[in-house]
């Protein structure tokens, strides 16, 4: 009898996910909660809210997986790997306090200033003086970012100290991102290529996965609003062997370290989000999980290079309607190294809707980067929703991090 998964979460990310687990002859069965209308046609999608503990824990309980493998990282800070681990569940992914690497952007500040690991100088605010006081020790531009989950849009880029003033006043209120910007943090802006470099721990060792390129803003040529990421690229030389060990050496290792030191041991995914520089790579962040849409090439690539295009709502990142018609799903693919994974959708007599900002992940490998960019947009010309957008560059500036 093999394995049976539980797979939490229902986006791109997670459907990549289960698509790959399901390849794997040791599982039997995979589950996934809640799941989207994409993910039901490969899982048994359970009804199970990813943000309450309680309906994941009674899930549980009632399907009995071998393991559960936590996609998304609202339900890692809310504690549900505590919760299945004290019950003797075998989980992946890290307890709330390791995650708040994540959740708390003045955590991970601190925690790599205390262990000398490379990140943009910076102040944290919770009052209007803090925040004066913070202004006052950077230089224009400003980055204003909110210290809690704020699905990868609590990342704003201010020209001046007023705006800088202004964006984080609103964060502060509330107007802006709710809870999570209650305390915000005031970076130094870095100039670089930003790269993504995911490894695995067990708490004590690391094992490195492979490199990838997000595209974060809207429009094309990084303009328009950050989003929850438009696209993403991996190949074999965006991080080559040299690059690799700097980064395990004076990042990964030294966080798996000093949280083990600290006794928050880490397991699970630590995603290294950096920015390459004159200076070197700095972290810019870390998420406690796999990316979205990241996780979508670095599962599809194996030994070739591969590219994921988001198709997103219209409005996004802003307002949206949902119940859009999409066509032309089986049509895309068909094009040779396509597979397109579903973000937001619903299935209803066999016919999908839109369901959410980031609605597909367009995803290709290839021989050659050109290749499965070229395979990508093919396939994404035969897609259609009212309102569909998405960019048409996505890989279009190779990055090769080399040291």
């Amino acid at each position: 009898m093999g394995m049976k998964v539980l797979v939490i979460g229902g986006g791109g990310r997670e459907h990549a996910l289960v698509w790959k687990i399901r390849q794997s002859p040791m599982v039997s069965e995979v589950y996934c909660a809640p799941g989207n209308g994409g993910i039901c046609a490969e899982a048994l999608c359970q009804p199970a809210s990813a943000t309450s503990v309680d309906a994941l824990v009674q899930l549980a309980a009632r399907i009995e997986p071998d393991l559960t493998v936590v996609g998304p990282e609202v339900p890692l800070s809310l504690g549900v790997v505590d919760e299945f681990t004290r019950r003797g569940w075998r989980t992946f992914g890290p307890t709330q306090a390791a995650a708040q690497l994540e959740s708390s952007k003045t955590f991970a500040k601190q925690f790599m200033l205390r262990h000398r690991i490379p990140t943009a100088a910076y102040a944290a605010c919770s009052t209007l003086q803090e925040l004066k006081d913070g202004l006052a020790l950077l230089s224009a531009p400003i980055v204003v970012k909110a210290d809690g989950l704020a699905a990868g849009k609590g990342v704003v880029i201010c020209q001046t100290k007023e705006e800088a003033s202004e964006v984080a006043q609103q964060m502060f209120s509330g107007k802006l991102l709710g809870d999570a910007g209650g305390r915000v943090v005031l970076e130094e802006f870095l100039v670089g290529e930003e790269l993504s470099f995911l490894v695995l721990s067990d708490g004590e060792r690391v094992a490195p996965l492979v490199g990838a390129q997000d595209h974060k803003r809207i429009g094309d040529n990084d303009t328009g609003p950050n989003t929850g990421g438009m696209g993403a690229y991996s190949t074999a030389d965006i991080v080559d062997a040299n690059m690799q060990d700097w980064l395990l050496n004076h990042i990964a290792r030294k966080v798996v370290a000093g949280m083990k030191d600290e006794g928050i041991p880490y397991k699970g995914i630590l995603y290294c989000g950096l920015i390459m520089t004159a200076r070197g790579p700095f972290v810019l962040e870390f998420n406690c999980r796999f990316g979205d849409p990241e996780t979508q090439p670095i599962l599809m690539r194996l030994s070739d290079a591969s590219v994921c295009v988001v198709l997103a709502a219209g409005g996004y990142p802003g307002p949206y309607e949902n119940g859009k018609r999409i066509d032309g799903l089986d049509a895309a693919n068909q094009v040779a190294g396509v597979r397109v994974f579903h973000a937001g959708t619903t299935c209803e007599n066999g016919v999908f809707y839109t369901a959410g900002g980031r609605v597909l992940g367009v995803t290709a490998r290839g021989a050659t980067l050109e290749q499965a960019i070229g395979a990508a947009y093919t396939a994404c010309g035969r897609i259609s929703f009212e309102g569909m957008q998405y960019r048409k560059d996505i890989a279009a500036r190779p990055l090769r991090a080399s040291r």
